[in-house]
């Protein structure tokens, strides 16, 4: 008969009793406990504790010296999953970094330390130094550290910021670059388009400002860049024979790619749509934004690497989705979004191509060379970021006047502020508390927009206040283009019309959390198809949380 192994989750009193009653009961039992020591919540931190004190758990001793009961002290669960009708648990374990051993109690660790940070005992209100003593038996001192720094925790791809930042700042540039990519495979590239979420959580805010991360990573590439030095990308040996496809040469699909070629698989294809690669960094991202010269060197690199790409080959039309499946070993979908919603007004549709045409095909054909000479007036519609890089690449097409329209005022939109600013100093006319009504046209093209003035309301689901209409407030703009940008979507027509993957109501893949492994076994998927469309450095995480999954999943086989 199997013994029974039972994880207890908190070493205060009622952790210890039920350890060493299940002990007694023959369980082998383990207590995981946050703090560095048991029963560490019910003792007071402005004095030295001695066994003798009525705080002290008599039960302590017990624990220790019982054979069935492991202690695992300053640690956590991060993750728990089933397993044959078991539960498995990934557990942190965190250093004490003091040696007790050498301790006197002086406290001068304590009087001489400098980082000050909040005071996690009193709920955050006011500080305290990183040295902590906890230990109600044996006056033990701990040093707390986190398992990264904030803001490495914050970026989706973890980069090792902290590391980063400190080679730039002893002048070793290229040493930088390299940890960058140790994590990144498009350092010049993200370095341009990230709104850079790490900034937000920089301790250093709480000083004077954050450090400008994100520009750090682009002026370090740039640095190579200027150098003229090309970097080979070390190539692990080619050791795994399987073969791995991935459809979509975006961000995700790339990410992919680059970390299963360094995990030393030797045969990697890319299926991508576009005759260009990068996805929508390359169709979607202005010029003046990212330069594909640099986006197509970095692809490059990735290609240098032993990784394939097919353009101009759409899955579903030119390969099917199931002949991909039965060609490789394991596939990883990172389609993107590249499907623009509708405004779901009267005449949009009598008048799509017809002077109306979707953020995505118009960022698209303008960055592929395809969209006609500009002429008249053009009004986009919405307060994202795509909304603003249709504006300012069609005022810089040549087009009259540019209007932005968005039913909420600046304060809501969505957008970089920075991105906004710009706009505006570019000259484009934002019309805010504004909503479309009507495309109005002559029968054979649009001619403008009917809207309407709104004024907000109550906070809806998003948190903002909801934009209501203003009654006989409507009023027409003449336009010769008209460009919907509220949102994306995916474009599931790769997949056959019978297909059993599980599809979530927006639209997008259903995967594992921790694998990335869609439905269907052997199936992975990252990027926008599952979280729908955002930012540029989370489809990276998705990709490389792909390849992982992928690596697992043929390696287990």
């Amino acid at each position: 008969m199997e013994s029974k192994k039972i994880l207890i989750i908190g070493g205060g009193l009622e952790g210890v009793n039920a350890a060493l009653d299940r002990a007694q009961a023959g369980a082998k039992v383990t207590i995981l406990e946050k703090f560095p020591t048991l029963g560490a919540e019910r003792i007071p931190r402005d004095r030295l504790i001695t066994p003798e004190d009525a705080f002290v758990n008599p039960d302590l001793e017990k624990v220790r010296s019982n054979s069935s009961i492991d202690i695992l002290t300053y640690s956590e669960i991060k993750r728990l999953r089933k397993d044959n009708g078991r539960v498995k648990a990934k557990i942190l374990k965190r250093s004490i970094r003091v040696d007790n051993s050498k301790c006197t109690d002086c406290k001068a660790c304590i009087r001489v330390c400098p980082v000050n940070m909040f005071d996690d005992f009193n709920e955050g209100f006011g500080f305290r130094t990183a040295v902590d003593y906890c230990n109600p038996t044996t006056g033990e001192y701990n040093i707390f550290k986190e398992d990264m720094p904030v803001c490495q925790r914050t970026c989706p791809v973890n980069l090792d910021i902290r590391s980063y930042v400190g080679l730039i700042a002893d002048g070793k540039y290229l040493e930088s670059l390299a940890v960058i990519r140790d994590r990144l495979p498009l350092p010049g590239s993200i370095g341009r388009v990230c709104p850079h979420p790490c900034e937000t959580a920089c301790n250093r805010q709480y000083l004077d400002k954050p450090i400008s991360i994100c520009f750090l990573k682009r002026f370090v590439s740039d640095v190579e860049l200027s150098k003229g030095i090309e970097p080979a990308y070390e190539t692990p040996e080619r050791k795994f024979p399987e073969k791995v496809g991935i459809v979509g040469a975006g961000p995700a699909g790339l990410a992919c790619a680059y970390d299963l070629a360094r995990l030393g698989y030797k045969d990697i294809e890319i299926f991508e749509t576009l005759p260009v690669p990068g996805g929508y960094l390359w169709v979607g991202i202005p010029e003046y934004r990212l330069p594909k010269k640099l986006l197509q060197r970095e692809v490059d690199l990735i290609c240098s690497m032993g990784v394939n790409i097919h353009y101009n080959t759409r899955i579903g039309k030119d390969i099917s989705f199931d002949d991909l499946k039965k060609n490789f070993d394991a596939l990883f979908v990172g389609a993107g979004c590249h499907r623009g919603l509708k405004l779901a007004v009267p005449g949009e549709d009598e008048y799509m191509g017809k002077g109306v045409i979707d953020c995505v095909t118009f960022l698209r054909e303008q960055a592929l060379g395809r969209l006609p000479k500009a002429k008249g007036k053009l009004i986009v519609i919405g307060g994202g970021n795509a909304a603003i890089d249709s504006a300012r690449v069609g005022w810089r097409m040549g087009f009259d006047e540019v209007y932005i329209l968005y039913r909420r005022t600046k304060k809501e939109m969505p957008a970089n502020p920075w991105e906004i600013d710009a706009a505006e100093h570019e000259g484009v006319k934002l019309q805010y508390l504004a909503a479309p009504v009507e495309i109005t046209g002559d029968g054979k093209k649009a001619t403008g927009m009917k809207c309407i003035k709104m004024e907000l309301g109550e906070p809806d689901a998003s948190g903002r206040r909801r934009p209501v209409p203003k009654e006989g407030s409507e009023y027409v703009i003449e336009a010769e283009t008209i460009v919907p940008a509220i949102s994306q979507g995916t474009d599931l027509s790769l997949l056959p019309r019978d297909h059993t993957f599980k599809i979530s109501r927006h639209g997008t893949f259903e995967i594992d959390p921790y694998t990335g492994e869609t439905s269907i076994p052997g199936v992975f998927a990252g990027g926008d198809v599952v979280s729908g469309p955002d930012i540029a450095i989370r489809a990276i995480a998705g990709g490389k949380k792909g390849a992982l999954g992928i690596h697992e999943y043929l390696r287990s086989r």
